[in-house]
């Protein structure tokens, strides 16, 4: 179990302790939370170091600020922590899984082996992912087809007990975050081409840690429920509730409908509804299509097309107050090296949450005094 000697103390101007934890001591935290709800010894430890790798790679949105959410889960019955992913139907590069509420890090894992088998006997796969509980960073899914040696497309829906994102023009929530993701092979010369992205302005994630940690969002990322703009992160948790905008206005718009159609309707677990609409429910569908990059006969080319192409972009000088021009996936992987280093950062309240999670769940006190000693 973690304990102080892990943590680091930084006071913030407005007086509040934000601590610093080992990526160690934090996995070993959100471990025996996880455990102590009823996930089996594996699965927490999994779960967990996924999670710690969101906070990792800066997307704390996707870390273990998640916790509370999945301990509910499971006491709701909402989240089954045993479940494991069925493959339903098989029809030459087709896959249709069934993630039956397990843990979305467990059942995208087995899918997506199913899916990197299938592409490496035909060069294609098209996965489609239905009825798993949240399935953490995208980001994850695609670098595991990438390190494959694949091409991987995302598209992905969420169904929560609200819906949370206005659509283009309108102004109330209509569906929720629809992430997309694509990953591309590293090359001899370069790294994994890495994009996950929310098809929301920002990720209700991260309105959360604004709020915990009483901060802002930024400006066009929210409307309060008159439809006014806001950067009031406020406006997502107390009633009337606002929504989060598309990016892009009507570009982002379009990208979450397709993550709704082509991740929930063609799956069969369903594109954004109000029936949809459960408690302590973070369901995700997906659809992930695979390609060869030799699939047609050009793999060497395309990877050296590649590397030519960063090339050109990143020799952009850089802007003013900018260091280099970077690719997607280059920010993720510097932040990780530094928490790995300096520890990750963790908002206070997000550290009140997850010892209410770990109360709830029935870790003992004396563990958690040890945690939460300063």
């Amino acid at each position: 179990m973690p304990g102080a000697s892990g943590r680091q103390i930084d006071i913030l101007q407005e007086g509040r302790a934000h601590m610093k934890i080992s990526a160690e001591n934090l996995t070993s935290l959100a471990t025996a939370i996880l455990r102590h709800a009823g996930a089996n010894a594996d699965a927490a430890r999994r779960v967990a170091t996924r999670l710690v790798g969101a906070n990792l790679t800066g997307h704390d949105s996707h870390g273990v600020g998640m916790i509370p959410a999945y301990v509910e889960g499971i006491m709701a019955g909402q989240l089954h922590p045993d479940a494991t992913a069925l493959l339903v139907r098989e029809n030459g590069p087709f896959l249709l899984v069934d993630g039956q509420q397990g843990f979305g890090h467990i059942i995208a894992e087995q899918a997506m082996e199913m899916a990197i088998q299938q592409a490496r006997d035909t060069q294609i796969a098209v996965l489609s992912l239905r009825n798993s509980f949240h399935l953490g960073r995208l980001a994850d899914w695609g670098a595991m087809a990438a390190e494959a040696g694949f091409i991987c497309i995302i598209y992905a829906n969420v169904q929560t007990a609200q819906p949370l994102v206005a659509p283009f023009g309108g102004s109330d929530g209509r569906f929720v975050t629809n992430p997309y993701c694509t990953a591309i092979p590293a090359t001899d010369k370069n790294p994994m081409f890495l994009l996950d992205m929310a098809t929301s302005t920002i990720a209700k994630g991260k309105v959360r840690v604004a709020h915990l940690s009483g901060k802002t969002v930024p400006e066009g990322a929210l409307i309060d429920a008159q439809g006014r703009p806001t950067n009031d992160p406020s406006v997502m948790f107390d009633s009337p509730l606002g929504a989060l905008t598309t990016f892009g206005a009507h570009k982002g718009f379009g990208l979450a409908l397709l993550g709704d159609i082509l991740g929930g309707s063609f799956s069969g677990g369903g594109a954004y509804a109000p029936e949809r609409q459960v408690p302590s429910r973070i369901i995700n569908n997906m659809m992930a299509i695979l390609i060869a990059p030799d699939a047609l006969g050009t793999g060497d080319d395309f990877m050296r097309d590649m590397d030519r192409y960063a090339d050109w972009v990143k020799g952009s000088p850089p802007a003013p107050g900018v260091d280099a021009v970077q690719f997607p996936g280059d920010p993720e992987r510097r932040c990780a090296q530094d928490r790995r280093a300096n520890g990750i950062p963790v908002d206070p309240g997000t550290w009140g949450q997850l010892l209410d999670a770990a109360r709830a769940a029935g870790v003992p006190q004396d563990q958690i005094d040890r945690l939460s000693a300063t």
